[in-house]
C-alpha cells in the first residue's frame, strides 16, 4: 500500500510540473523527497536497488526482452565475425568496416553523452581512434610503404578531429587534432627538408608556433575555448624543434642546451606577458 501511495504523489508531483501549478524547483524538491530510497517510506517486500555498476548491469540484464537478447547476440556475432576476418576480407570492405564502425561510435557517443556523458565521450573517442588505427592498419597490411600514405591519413584525421572537437564542444579531441597535425608536419618536413642543422629546424617551428599564439590573440573574443586549445598547441610547437631532432636527427648538437634555453625564455615570456595572453584564455 505505501509503495502504490508513493506512485500516486509522484505522478501527482508530475501533473503539477505539467500544469505549472508549481515551480520546478519545488517539484524537484518533492520528486527528490518521494524518491530517495533513504527519505521515501519503503514497503516490506520493496528491496532497495543496487548501487554498484555490476548491480545495476545485473538488473538490466534481467528486465530485458527477447528481442534486446537477440539484438544483443546478433550485434556480437557480427562483431567477432568483422574481427575475426577482416584481414580476408577486400580493401574497400576493409575501409568501409572502419568507416561503418567509426560512424557507429560517434553515433551511439552523442547519444549516450546526454544522460551518460564519461561512456558517451569514451564511444566517440573510441571511434574516432578507429579510424586511425584501421587505417594504419590497412596500410600496414597492404605494404604500402611510401610515406605519404601514413602522412595522408594522419592529415585527415587531424582535420576531422580538430573540426569534431570544436562542433561538439571536445576540448581534449580539438588538442589531439592539432597534435595529428603537427606529427603530420614533421613527417613533411623530415622527408622534404635536406639541410636539418639546428637552426634551420627551429626556423622550420618557430615561425609556426608565433602563428599560433598570433590566431589565439585574434580569435580569443569570439571562440575563447579554441583559443586557449590553440594557445596550448602554440606552447608544444615551441618545443617541437628540440623533440624533432630528438627523433629524426641521430647526432643532434647542443639538444640539452636548446631544451634549457627555450625552458627559461618561455617561463620569462609568460611571467612578463601574464596579463595579456591569461585574457586570451581565461
Amino acid at each position: 500500500m505505501k509503495a502504490e501511495r508513493r506512485t500516486i504523489i509522484v505522478r501527482e508531483i508530475e501533473h503539477w510540473r505539467r500544469s505549472k501549478l508549481l515551480p520546478d524547483h519545488y517539484c524537484d524538491f518533492l520528486l527528490n523527497l518521494y524518491a530517495d530510497p533513504v527519505l521515501a517510506p519503503k514497503s516490506d517486500n520493496e528491496e532497495e536497488p543496487p548501487q554498484h555498476l555490476v548491480g545495476k548491469a545485473i538488473v538490466a540484464v534481467s528486465k530485458a526482452t527477447g528481442k534486446q537478447w537477440f539484438l544483443t547476440i546478433g550485434i556480437l556475432t557480427l562483431i567477432s565475425f568483422v574481427v575475426l576476418y577482416f584481414s580476408v576480407f577486400h580493401p574497400v570492405m576493409q575501409i568501409a568496416s572502419i568507416l561503418l564502425g567509426t560512424i557507429i561510435l560517434l553515433w551511439l557517443g552523442e547519444k549516450i553523452r546526454v544522460n551518460h556523458a564519461p561512456i558517451g565521450f569514451l564511444s566517440i573517442f573510441i571511434g574516432h581512434l578507429l579510424l586511425l588505427t584501421g587505417g594504419l592498419y590497412i596500410i600496414a597490411q597492404h605494404q604500402l610503404e611510401q610515406w605519404y600514405w601514413n602522412f595522408a591519413l594522419i592529415a585527415l584525421c587531424s582535420i576531422i578531429w580538430m573540426i569534431y572537437g570544436i562542433k561538439s564542444k571536445l576540448s581534449m579531441l580539438h588538442l589531439c587534432g592539432w597534435l595529428a597535425f603537427l606529427m603530420a608536419y614533421a613527417m613533411l618536413l623530415h622527408q622534404l627538408t635536406t639541410g636539418q642543422q639546428w637552426y634551420e629546424v627551429q626556423f622550420y617551428w618557430l615561425p609556426l608556433s608565433f602563428l599560433f599564439f598570433w590566431i589565439c590573440w585574434f580569435i580569443h573574443r569570439w571562440f575563447k575555448p579554441v583559443a586557449a586549445i590553440i594557445f596550448v598547441v602554440g606552447i608544444i610547437t615551441w618545443f617541437m624543434p628540440e623533440i624533432f631532432q630528438y627523433l629524426f636527427i641521430d647526432d643532434p648538437l647542443w639538444l640539452q642546451l636548446q631544451l634549457i634555453a627555450k625552458v627559461l625564455i618561455a617561463g620569462c615570456l609568460l611571467f612578463g606577458l601574464k596579463k595579456q595572453w591569461m585574457v586570451w584564455v581565461i
